[in-house]
């Protein structure tokens, strides 16, 4: 098979796709920017499996072999997938998936692996390209092609596929799916972005890629292979739209049923029922009235709701369920709340640690610390569910990437508050936008732990349902909702704008009308969640919980840092065990101390400071004499600085010998004449005569 390249251009940046080379018993490709290349296989079995939903997987793997780099760690080799990886299967799946054949059920495998990574070009939306490439180009039933493509604001620039470097400096950073018509996926983030610049942000994105769609057409034409055919399983539509008929009625009364577990019980006892009468007279024809049910469920839902504007649970499509928050309901964590918001509930727990707690991820990129993080917790029992707990699960990665993404956007700079903070949610009920929940909750748990937020933060899921013309946007969507309706996404941000965003859209045909109008819709939401939350705690407060670690910050010059070390770490094993508290150094000079005891931090502090003070003009010191010469005495005034006091500084006549005066061992008071270039010091002891002792410095007390 020839190897076949096509090539295209999104602004500056030059993006090709290779197949016909590398994996050619797969369906593959190779997809470069810059010297980043993804290989990307699609794979599907000929015969279709006995399965209720379609068994697609996706997997995503960075080898620190791409980028010239030997994993960490005892075994030197790539273990289970990371949580980037896991996040980039995530958002490579979310696009792909709804445009197989409703029904198709042969078992699909898409793989795509980083064989080269230049540090600067990110390889995650390569991924979903590629997939989407080799999807087009092989013989599985696929209604491509659609393009992964990342957008940032930088200065106001509107930049697509931005570098790594650049995506540091971006305020608006997203990553979007786009088909040949329409926006179909969206995750990312902003610094506080309004809803108008989102939309700007989510058009460009949409006419960036373009020439990507352009390129997947050039590329089936060249190298596709007929498509397999695929004929959807017969169904008996007769029956299943005599069962909808028959049926209708009950489904109305029970879809009005406020309760989610009353409502589930009320529509499957109408399944139950259908099946105990039908089966005899159909008994190859079980799937066809179950399908009915469901079909008849959904249809009644989406009608009620566009042509009468009633919910499932009785809202309009405008209303927030009823919010119930708690401030710090827990004694020991450092800051706790409870949030539900109608059937869902999450409790949020904070925990403060030091630089030491910081996360260490062996990426291939390099060594990265995180000092900020948010673990989300799905367990089965908050759906009323009994099920194995089988370590964290993609979901549960994926909604706490969101929630922490919402919350990053105000965290405060180390700077300003030098803790690592971990956020725990753990959902306790659930019908509904459990990541939204989180974000509100923690929040309002980071407020409570004195944690000084930017600004607070709140999040709502929103959902759309069409029906021919009619539209209608609903707030804060429950599962059934998200489940039946044709877009689910979630807006975070504060009273002054948007930022995280996650959007996954099953209807062509989204024009900026609507998305204005949805996101018009959400910032009213989130506005009242805001309110209702400010209700309960306003601010952050203005100490952290008694039970964290109290850490203080010193900078010092970065000459004066090897002091603070000492010879093999000699001097900071030292302050520790004299101290009590734990001691940090980073490059810049920040030096961090912290320790549960006040008194621990002042004494290592102190110390500290003893080590890398400078002397200062004008200034008097307390300090010991080392040498004493003919022409004057050298004096200690800091640890390891000296300066000299001229003969003629000792008194205030005439000293005919040093020695008449002070002695090697003696303790003086002198003051700071000057300090030359080279940093020698001219001291006067006579200059000091009279002073007050409290403008007296002593560091060696």
């Amino acid at each position: 098979m020839e190897t076949i390249i096509e090539t295209c251009k999104v602004g500056d940046v030059e993006i090709s796709i290779e197949t016909g080379r590398v994996a050619k018993q797969a369906n593959s490709v190779l997809v470069t920017v810059g010297d980043t290349v993804v290989l990307v296989t699609a794979v599907s079995s000929a015969e279709p499996k006995d399965l209720p939903f379609l068994p697609l997987t996706v997997e995503y793997r960075e080898n620190g072999s791409a980028a010239g780099k030997i994993p960490g760690g005892y075994f030197k080799r790539e273990g289970r997938p990371s949580e980037q990886e896991i996040l980039t299967c995530r958002v490579t799946d979310r696009p792909i998936r709804p445009l197989f054949p409703k029904g198709y059920r042969n078992d699909t495998q898409i793989i795509s692996t980083v064989l080269s990574h230049d540090k600067e070009n990110e390889p995650d939306v390569l991924s979903i390209t590629g997939a989407s490439a080799a999807l087009t180009i092989s013989e599985i039933p696929w209604a491509g092609p659609i393009v992964g493509i990342r957008v940032a604001r930088i200065d106001g620039k509107n930049v697509a596929f931005p570098t790594f470097t650049q995506q540091q400096q971006a305020d608006i950073l997203l990553v979007v799916g786009v088909s040949r018509d329409a926006i179909v996926m969206v995750e990312g983030g902003a610094a506080q972005a309004t809803e108008s610049e989102m939309i700007d942000m989510l058009m460009f994105a949409k006419e960036a890629a373009a020439p990507l769609i352009e390129l997947q057409d050039r590329l089936r034409e060249r190298a596709g292979k007929p498509k397999r055919e695929f004929v959807p399983p017969p169904a008996n539509d007769e029956l299943i739209a005599a069962v909808m008929e028959e049926y209708r009625g009950q489904m109305v009364e029970a879809i009005k049923i406020l309760g989610k577990h009353e409502r589930h019980d009320a529509i499957k006892a109408i399944k139950v029922a259908a099946l105990e009468k039908h089966l005899a007279d159909h008994p190859d024809d079980e799937e066809d009235i179950k399908t009915a049910i469901g079909k008849l469920e959904k249809s009644v839902m989406r009608h009620q709701v566009v042509d009468q504007g009633v919910r499932i649970d009785g809202r309009d499509t405008r209303t927030v369920r009823p919010l119930y928050i708690e401030d710090h309901p827990l004694a020991r964590p450092h800051g706790s709340s409870l949030f539900q918001r109608g059937e869902t509930q999450a409790i949020v727990r904070i925990t403060l640690g030091t630089e030491y707690d910081a996360q260490r991820l062996d990426t291939i990129r390099g060594d990265v610390r995180r000092t900020f993080m948010l673990h989300y917790n799905f367990p089965p029992f908050c759906t009323g569910e009994a099920r194995p707990i089988r370590g964290t699960s993609r979901r549960e990665i994926g909604h706490g990437a969101l929630a922490e993404r919402a919350l990053a956007a105000v965290m405060p700079s180390v700077e300003d508050f030098p803790y690592t903070v971990r956020v725990v949610s753990d959902i306790t009920e659930s019908n509904g936008s459990s990541s939204m929940a989180s974000v509100c909750g923690g929040c309002l748990a980071l407020m409570d732990a004195g944690v000084p937020i930017k600004a607070p933060v709140a999040g709502v899921a929103m959902g759309l349902i069409q029906e021919g013309d009619k539209i209608a946007v609903l707030t804060d969507i429950l599962g059934d909702e998200d489940h039946m309706g044709d877009m689910d996404f979630k807006v975070t941000g504060t009273k002054d704008g948007i930022t995280a965003l996650q959007m996954d859209i099953k209807v062509e045909g989204l024009t900026r009308k609507i998305l204005e109008d949805a996101l018009a819709q959400a910032r009213e939401a989130r506005l009242h969640i805001l309110g209702k939350m400010l209700e309960v705690r306003s601010e952050p407060r203005d100490d952290v919980s008694p039970y964290a670690p109290r850490i203080v910050t010193l900078q010092v010059k970065v000459d004066r840092i090897r002091d603070i070390i000492g010879p093999g770490g000699k001097m900071i094993r030292a302050i520790t065990e004299q101290s009590g508290a734990q001691i940090n150094v980073d490059d810049s000079g920040r030096v961090s101390i912290s320790s549960s005891s006040m008194a621990s931090i002042d004494k290592a502090r102190k110390l500290i400071e003893g080590l890398t003070a400078e002397a200062e003009i004008g200034a008097y010191y307390q300090g010991m004499v080392t040498r004493v010469a003919d022409f004057g005495a050298f004096v200690e005034i800091l640890p390891g600085t000296d300066g000299l006091v001229h003969i003629s500084e000792l008194e205030n006549h005439r000293v005919n010998q040093v020695s008449d005066v002070v002695n090697e061992g003696d303790e003086i008071v002198v003051k700071v004449l000057n300090i030359d270039q080279t940093g020698r010091i001219r001291l006067s002891r006579k200059a000091a005569f009279g002073v007050d002792p409290s403008e007296v410095q002593n560091m060696r007390a």
